[in-house]
């Protein structure tokens, strides 16, 4: 789901901001040329829509500490974050996460005085299927997430699943720049969508009505990225996303104000320790 984290941020969390923030931003060399682990500390600043549909925007900042392994069958590169369960030229199963920064309800105007919406992290396993080469160092994906939602502030409370497909571009650029892009959907269960779209009747205001909500497609989405390595330490990343509701199955909810939304951020990262030794793929 890609949202982010809130202020007041968990302990539980202190290593997955980055990743979730900039997918690939430590890749800029070939994948065999990569050390096993890499430690380090980054920093992001992002605008992003309070959830999909929102007219308000929510501006986060962040600085962690990181670290990245790429062992052959245990993970913790980019958005990848456990079991990397079959590992073949053609396609990868894996466990992926995502997450999402949650919003006081006082943020949003349509929601408030209901229930704020918590810190959002997504498990779940993922298919990777890759397509090929595309115009030399380009390189063509599909991959197909199947997650569970759980609630960071309501003691990992399930909030439902969710299924995103996506088709996925990278490509390596010159002057140590690389490059991706995104295009699919984001589908949830009735649970999760009950989570950003139902109004309970409680809750219901003049020009705010009662509100039921049903599972299917929760938003289209189109993203894209870029990483610069300035030193072989220390690397610049810029991250977009748009969002659109239109067609969505609570298109018709009170909460939904906007048919299009945009969430976009920069950072920086630096490692100051990594492994002598090289990743086999």
């Amino acid at each position: 789901m890609t949202y982010l984290i809130r202020s007041g941020v968990r302990a539980a969390i202190p290593l997955l901001a980055l990743w979730l923030a900039a997918p690939g931003l430590a890749q800029t060399r070939a994948a065999a040329d990569l050390p096993l682990w890499e430690l380090g500390v980054g920093g992001f600043a992002a605008s992003q829509q309070a959830y999909p549909g929102a007219s308000e925007q929510v501006r986060r900042g962040l600085a962690l500490p990181f670290l990245i392994y790429r062992g052959e069958y245990l993970r913790a590169d980019r958005d990848t974050f456990g079991l990397r369960a079959i590992n073949q030229p053609r396609y990868e199963v894996d466990i992926g996460f995502a997450g999402a920064f949650g919003s006081r309800a006082d943020d949003s105007e349509a929601r408030r005085g209901m229930p704020e919406l918590g810190t959002l992290v997504e498990f779940g396993p993922r298919l990777k299927w890759h397509l090929g080469p595309v115009d030399g160092d380009g390189r063509l994906r599909a991959e197909f997430a199947l997650r569970g939602v759980f609630d960071l502030n309501d003691g990992f409370r399930n909030k439902g699943a969710s299924f995103e497909p996506r088709l996925v571009w990278q490509q390596r650029g010159g002057g140590n720049w690389r490059y991706g892009a995104s295009a699919g959907a984001l589908f949830g269960n009735r649970r999760l969508a009950d989570t950003f779209y139902s109004v309970a009747p409680a809750d219901a205001l003049p020009g705010r009505p009662a509100y039921s909500a049903e599972g299917g497609l929760i938003a289209w989405r189109l993203g894209a990225s870029a990483s610069h390595e300035i030193t072989p330490d220390l690397r610049v990343f810029l991250f977009g996303r748009l969002d659109s509701v239109a067609g969505a199955a609570n298109r018709a909810s009170p909460l939904v104000q906007k048919t299009t939304g945009a969430s976009a951020g920069v950072g920086l990262t630096y490692t100051f320790a990594r492994s002598s030794r090289r990743t086999s793929d």
